[in-house]
């Protein structure tokens, strides 16, 4: 069975003030009021896609009351590193050990290009298992995107997605959600060769071969880690 899997994240990013008695357990979901400086309420997708992205964060309004509201406020660039710095590393997966070879395959893209991982020995891989389906999935698009466009001169690392779907899926899909990836569309073999029915799954593959990175599930701190992972194999 093929699973989604979200991180955990909205208690690490909330800063609590005045906390003096302390306060009482603050539970967040999908029926806090939280609001913009200037007092406008925030539905809970928007505010969650906002948190989400790592350039804001959340400040109780009134932290001794159990059910209060937040202000949804930016934070700099120093900040987001510090934050992301400062929280664990995402969840490895049960699919793969660092410092053990990822292996070889070949296939095509979506667009029928070829893919041999014997072509890409001397590189680093960048290695994303997703469905369309799949909401975690698609809220780490964006970020993955950003990763992409930073190493685009690079030509020594390449980015791989291993979509479940259908090319003409994806490629309706891409409309709406641009994925700059190479994307191997019906990649369930693949998946399966290293047994995985969980998503998404992300590895980082070094020059030599071997897994250097790899986690479960979607977390606000993984493109710091991938990253982080690049920058320590360059």
């Amino acid at each position: 069975m093929k699973k989604c899997l979200f991180g955990v994240f909205l208690l690490l990013t909330i800063n609590l003030i005045a906390q003096n008695p302390p306060p009482k357990k603050i539970t967040i979901n999908e029926n806090t009021v939280v609001k913009t400086s200037d007092g406008t309420v925030l539905s809970y997708s928007i505010w969650q896609s906002m948190l989400m992205s790592g350039d804001f964060n959340l400040k109780a309004e009134d932290p001794s009351q159990e059910n209060t509201s937040f202000i949804l406020y930016p934070i700099s660039q120093t900040e987001k590193e510090k934050r992301f710095a400062s929280l664990p590393k995402p969840k490895e997966s049960p699919y793969f050990q660092n410092g053990k070879p990822f292996g070889k395959f070949k296939t095509t893209d979506m667009y029928g290009n070829s893919i041999n991982l014997k072509d890409y020995e001397g590189k680093t891989l960048v290695i994303n298992f997703w469905f369309i389906n799949c909401p975690p999935c698609r809220s780490e698009i964006p970020h993955l995107n950003k990763l992409v466009d930073k190493y685009k001169e690079d030509k020594n690392i390449a980015f791989i997605a291993i979509a479940l779907d259908d090319a003409s899926d994806i490629e309706t899909f891409i409309k709406t959600y641009p994925y700059k990836y190479q994307i191997i569309d019906k990649g369930r073999w693949i998946a399966s060769k290293y047994g995985i029915n969980s998503y998404p799954t992300n590895v980082v593959v070094d020059k030599a071969g071997l897994v250097q990175f790899h986690s479960n599930g979607y977390s606000i701190q993984l493109p710091y880690w991938i990253e982080k992972t690049i920058e320590s194999i360059k």
